[in-house]
Formats: structure tokens, sequence, C-alpha cells
């Protein structure tokens, strides 16, 4: 039995899944401000007996989109930028609202350092730089952010930074890389890693308090706890502590892995009708449609991977037709596959041309999404073309990183399965490619 909840603004929905099919499910409304009091409220309406096999919990919690919205909760965060004159052409938080900058910045830096493609390419940290960056901070910076040009190739001067600034704050203090986020633009890796630590205290309280209310809830003895994210997976809440940046984005990515599990399908436009607004994505092979590059979250630029989303208000029903249509692709038909409370309230006459679905438990979409989801993890890692060097070894190491990803997000790791991605050129970078994969699999059991 696993037990799938999603926290969401108004309501908190649960569902009880057996063998892939909900048994139970429940909507409570949400206690503002406390997101695992919603949940615990949620679980507790269902039946205590069911709930007693539940071996997993998979939780959709909305917090830090809801504190980088609102600019609650934020932690004040040093950031750390390795590049020297090679990096400074666009200042750290740079494009950032001026309001949610304010919020975050505890002080920035630039020191001299960084890699490249190859060893011969690297400029030695000025390690020195790093250590007054670090004791200026001290106090003052609750986390910190260390970016350096290349990491995603070679990781090794942000780790080098990382222990500094500990050995200047306290062996505790929180110090997060962008080689971590692993992808190769520069200021989005930053911006990502920078939001990545302003959200590292409120996720930890949260995970903190999920985890002391556990043993009240009356699942199995040991049941594991996953958390959503954004594209369509989990992970356990020690990834989420590492990446809380990982978790924006994931309410409407697990709607619509839910509502395409619900309806059967692997590939469909999916519209979730709220109270106020509509949400519509796509489901393609039957993980939410990604947004392109220039994605944003909070006017804040970043790296990480969201759903392709188009919002019209919940009651302008020929804009969703419009919105459901710009998600098709060019070529076929999708089935128009319609969940949230206001799902019954569309009318079938203004969606001519779709073949529209509204799945039973459509309400609960999110919540089922979540509990179905596998485990996620993913690496990337930029290499040089070269006389003698196979690129399918490199692949091979590529996706063996990504398993190795989703392992510590929680996954099994004898039911992993990876792909790997399309190759794609680095620009600027001659001979350069940038290699990518996924992994998934179910979450290592009892």
């Amino acid at each position: 039995m696993i037990l799938g909840v999603d926290v969401g603004p108004t309501n908190t929905d649960a569902v009880l899944l057996e063998g892939g099919r909900a048994v139970r499910a429940v909507k409570v409304p949400s206690i503002a401000g406390d997101a695992v009091g919603s949940l615990a409220a949620a679980v507790g309406a269902l039946p205590a007996e069911p709930r007693r096999r539940a071996t997993q919990l998979a939780v959709g919690l909305r917090v830090a989109a809801r504190a980088v919205r609102e600019r609650e909760g934020l932690a004040r965060v040093g950031v750390l930028r390795v590049g020297g004159a090679a990096a400074d052409a666009v200042r750290p938080l740079f494009g950032w609202p001026v309001a949610l900058r304010d919020a975050v910045c505890a002080g920035t830096a630039n020191v001299r350092g960084g890699g490249g493609l190859s060893p011969r390419d690297t400029t030695p940290l000025d390690r020195d730089a790093v250590a007054r960056f670090g004791a200026a901070l001290a106090g003052r910076a609750e986390a910190f952010a260390v970016t350096a040009v290349f990491s995603p190739a070679d990781g090794g001067q942000e780790r080098e930074a990382a222990e500094i600034l500990r050995a200047e704050t306290g062996p505790d203090t929180t110090v997060l890389l962008s080689s971590d986020v692993g992808t190769l633009s520069l200021l989005r890796r930053e911006n990502a890693t920078v939001l990545d630590a302003a959200l590292s205290v409120l996720v930890a309280r949260v995970a903190d308090e999920l985890t002391a209310t556990l043993p009240r809830l009356g699942l199995a003895p040991g049941a594991a706890v996953l958390v959503t994210r954004s594209d369509g997976t989990l992970m356990s809440l020690e990834y989420l502590r590492r990446q809380p940046g990982l978790s924006l984005g994931s309410g409407p990515a697990c709607t619509i892995r839910g509502a395409g599990l619900l309806a059967g399908l692997g590939d469909a436009v999916v519209a979730d009708i709220g109270g106020r607004r509509a949400r519509v994505g796509a489901l393609t092979g039957g993980y939410p449609q990604e947004a392109g590059p220039g994605e944003r979250f909070g006017g804040v630029p970043v790296s990480l991977r969201f759903p392709d989303l188009i919002t019209v208000p919940a009651d302008a029903h020929r804009e969703l037709a419009e919105a459901a249509d710009r998600m098709r692709p060019a070529a076929g038909l999708l089935p128009l596959v319609l969940v949230g409370g206001g799902a019954d309230g569309v009318p079938g006459r203004v969606l001519t041309g779709f073949d529209v679905v509204r799945p039973e438990h459509g309400d609960v979409a999110g919540a089922f999404g979540a509990a179905a989801s596998p485990v996620g993890g993913q690496y990337d890692r930029i290499v040089t073309r070269g006389p003698g060097r196979r690129l399918d070894a490199v692949r091979d190491e590529v996706r063996d990183l990504a398993r190795a990803g989703a392992v510590r997000a929680g996954a099994d790791p004898r039911r992993v399965e990876t792909r790997s991605e399309p190759d794609l050129p680095v620009p600027y970078l001659p001979g350069a490619v940038l290699l990518r994969a996924r992994a998934a699999g179910p979450p290592l059991p009892l």
C-alpha cells in the first residue's frame, strides 16, 4: 500500500494506492502556513486499517515555491563565484527581482580560479580570497552557494572552496555547490544554487517536522518518506535537504503525471482546473513535457527543469481550449485530460476537436501522481571530442552516474532503469558536447 499526499494552498489531497489502483481518497482544507499539519489532517481522514499497511508516503510539498514567491522564510546566502576575470562580465544575482535579491543576499564575491575542459585550462583557486569572504560573512550568512566556471566538468575547486568556508564559519555551515546542479550556463546554474541555499533552512525545518510527525500518522513501521520533484519523479527527504530547488514546480509535474496514469495515457494534453486558475501542460512518454531554455522561477532565470505550462483563468473556457490546442504537437491529435476540482465545470462544447477524458479520482490527480511515481536521478557532463576518445564509454559512465543519483535519492538499486538523452553541442566550445542521462526506479523497499 502506498500513500500519496498533495499539499495545496487551498486543499490537501490524500490517496491510498494498492496495486496501482486508488482504493481510498480524501480532500481536506489546508491549514494556512502549516504544510505538515495539513498533511497530518489529510492522512488522519483516511481509514486507520489501510493506513497501517502503507509502506511508503510520497508527498507533494509546495513550501519552497511559496517561500520564493512570497519571499518568506528564506535564508541569507553568501554567493561565491570562482572564475575571476573570466567570469566578471555579469555580476552574481543579475536579473533577480530586487525584493527577492535583497531578501536572500548576504554578500557576493568573485575570486580567481575555475576549471576548463582539461587540466591545462585550470586556474588555481585563490584560497586566501575564499577565506576572507567566509570570515567576512561569518555570523551573517546562514548558508553559502559556490559556483565555479566549468564545474560540471570538474567540481574539485567548488569542493575545495566549501572546505575553506566551513573552516572559517563552522563545520556545520550549509555550503551548496553548483556542480550538483550540473548544467552548463554559469548564471542559471549559479542562480539555482543560490535558491537551493536560500531554501535550505526552511526545507530542513519542514523535513524535521515531517520526520517527527511520521510516527503519529499510523503507517506501517519504517515507512519510507519521499517528496515530489519537478520532473515528475520522487526523492528522499535527505536529497531534498541537499537540493531543495528540485521541489520547485513539483506540484504541477505530479498532477500532470497523475492525470496520465489515471486516464491510462502516456501522451496527452492535461488541464488542471482549480478554483481560480487552470494550468495546461503536456504528457510525453508518461512524464511532463519540459519547458524550453529561458525558464524562470519567481522571476529568477534558473537551470532547473520545470513542466511546460500555460496558465489561464479557470472560468475562461475558450482560453483554456486555445491553451490546450497550443500544447498539442504540430502533427497528430492528443486526448485532453481534465482533472482538478473544477474539471466537471468545463463544458464539452468549447473543447471541440479534442477527445476529452475526465478520469475517476481526477480531483486528487496530484496525490495520485505522487503515490505512483518512481524515484528519479539525472546527470550531465561536458566532454570534448578528440582523437581516440570514445564517447560511448563516457555515455555509459554518465548513465551510471544518473543511476547513482537515483539510488542516492532513494531508488532500489536493483530496479533502476537508465536512458541517455540526445547529445547537445556546447556553444562557443568547438568539439565540446553535453552528455545527459536520466534514471528512475521504484523506492527501496522496507
